[in-house]
């Protein structure tokens, strides 16, 4: 679970199934909204890689426009609905803004992000060099940025760019 502080884990052979479990009941409560996916992404996605323990996940809508009646459902379901990048994904957490377990992101099916957003994931899963590459960054960024979520997420941009670029 992830708390205010910044918290990189070993991996845990539960997240894979914990987003199945979590797929299932999106489907259930906002699937009319589902265009495309709902894929596993962010480094809970890549078998071995240590990741702060937070599954992530995007949901692939038809517009950000068209899947504004699913945020009202999501929170009916436990999700916090926060308007981050709210020009290109509908972002949410579970159970809390504090303490989190889950992260949703609505995100337009094959759009830029989506598409950056797999490709990244993949070439974690498939590049093991890439990966721990990765992870001693997202190491060193928790420890120099322990208290500070933005810029740990920050921080890790240039490295993601230049992997996607290189890919």
């Amino acid at each position: 679970m992830e708390t205010s502080k910044i918290d990189v884990s070993d991996y845990n052979d539960q997240w894979p199934v914990m987003f199945e479990e979590e797929k299932h009941r999106l489907f259930e409560v906002v699937g009319a909204y589902l265009k495309g996916s709902i894929e596993h992404v962010g480094s809970t996605a890549v078998v071995g890689l240590m990741a702060k323990p937070v599954i992530d996940i995007m949901f692939g809508v038809k517009s950000l426009q068209a899947s504004v009646g699913a945020i009202e459902k999501l929170k009916q379901y436990g999700y916090c609905y926060t308007p981050y990048k709210h020009d290109v994904m509908h972002w949410f957490c579970k159970p809390s803004e504090h303490i989190r377990t889950h992260h949703l992101h609505l995100v337009p099916f094959q759009s830029s992000l989506w598409r950056e957003r797999i490709k990244f994931r993949d070439i974690l899963r498939a590049n093991p060099k890439v990966a721990n590459q990765y992870q001693q960054l997202k190491l060193q960024l928790s420890r120099q940025y322990s208290n500070d979520r933005e810029q740990y997420t920050a921080q890790k941009w240039p490295f993601i760019q230049k992997v996607l670029l290189a890919g």
